[in-house]
């Protein structure tokens, strides 16, 4: 049997590559920047994300070690800091694969410490909260960390790091917290000239060189082709394109309901189609009753009724009458002059277009395009 792909994603390697460079560009000359390829490289395929961008990412940046390792197995060669606090027993591994550590506490420091072969150094990063409230030293917590990790011969402390919650929406309380941050590097830290890293995709966007004394920026949503900072968007290429198929096409008579709860009656005569995704594939079913349009031949078509798990209903009738079983659907990407961005389904189901690309399911075949080496 010929297998033909319901629903699968288009990843774009050189739109990776044109948006970090943006990032690069924006922040300033000199500075690192860290690939965060956490969550499956953010739904777009870890392993080919890493081997795609070791050339041009100066470090990578996941959430736990398992990730680590399965970068480091696809082909990175650079750096991999673990964003997360390692649990107890993933400590030895992470200390084996020479991954970096992000440390919050005194306890973690002496474990990492007493880990490390003898003879051998372990990169690791301290993290001082400023604002969070996730993981971190807060304001007199940070000394004695701080110096636990110099006392040890073993440790080598490569980067003071901090994380902003807001950069996106309230530039005000993310410059003070900038402000904030740098003081205590300053205050506490500032005789050993540790690399600084707080900036995201949105704090690079919305701030760049102003942080100058930054050596490291995280190049996260923006790197993907999204913009937390809606007018730097022009400049970025989306990289994900997510499609499916029509199954089937039926002309409808008014009055009829359409899917689960019949929330949606028909007010005329419409050409329905149903297509191949559902909230199993990782379609929000949030997206429901909320204004959600699907591209057909380039034209903007809306979900009618209810999400389900395997199938969504659209409204072919702008489409025209030429729509056929097979036809390609488009959920995010362009088609024609349209387009759908992660952040506009996002805004439609009540989320954010992190959530949207990380929760496109296995069942969505991923195919990677642009080169990948």
């Amino acid at each position: 049997m010929t297998k033909v792909d319901r629903s699968w994603v288009e990843i774009d390697m050189a739109a990776l590559r044109h948006n970090l460079q943006v990032l690069r560009n924006r922040a300033a000359p000199g500075v690192r920047v860290a690939a965060v390829i956490k969550a499956d490289a953010y739904g777009h395929g870890l392993a080919t994300v890493a081997r795609a961008l070791d050339a041009d990412a100066d470090l990578f940046a996941v959430a736990n070690v398992t990730e680590a390792r399965s970068a480091r197995t696809a082909g990175a060669t650079k750096p991999i800091l673990v964003l997360g606090p390692a649990l107890p027993d993933e400590r030895a591994a992470l200390v084996e694969g020479g991954f970096i550590p992000s440390i919050s506490t005194v306890e973690e420091a002496k474990a990492y410490a007493a880990l490390v072969p003898a003879g051998s150094r372990l990169s690791v990063h301290l993290v001082i909260d400023t604002g969070m409230g996730r993981i971190g030293l807060w304001g007199d917590e940070v000394t004695p960390v701080f110096d636990a990790i110099r006392r040890a011969s073993s440790l080598d402390l490569t980067a003071v790091s901090s994380h902003l919650p807001v950069a996106d929406d309230d530039p005000a309380y993310t410059e003070d917290q900038i402000v904030r941050f740098n003081r205590e590097l300053a205050r506490r830290l500032g005789a050993v000239g540790s690399p600084a890293t707080i900036l995201n995709s949105a704090g690079v966007l919305r701030f760049g060189s102003r942080a100058a004394n930054h050596d490291i920026i995280r190049a996260g949503l923006a790197m993907y082709g999204i913009s937390p900072v809606p007018e730097w968007q022009n400049r970025l290429i989306p990289a994900l394109t997510w499609k499916t198929r029509v199954s089937l096409v039926r002309l409808v008579g008014p009055g009829r309901s359409i899917s689960y709860g019949r929330t949606f009656i028909t007010p005329r005569e419409t050409l329905v189609g149903t297509l191949a995704v559902g909230y199993g594939d990782g379609y929000r079913r949030h997206l429901s009753g909320n204004h959600a349009d699907v591209l057909v031949r380039g034209v903007r078509c809306p979900l009618l009724g209810r999400v389900t798990m395997d199938q969504i209903m659209v409204d072919l009738t702008g489409a025209g009458p030429v729509v056929l079983p097979g036809d390609e659907a488009v959920l995010i990407g362009r088609q024609g002059r349209e387009e759908i961005l992660a952040s506009e389904l996002a805004a439609k189901a009540g989320t954010i277009a992190w959530e949207i690309f990380t929760g496109i399911g296995s069942r969505v075949v991923r195919r990677h395009g642009g080169s990948t080496d």
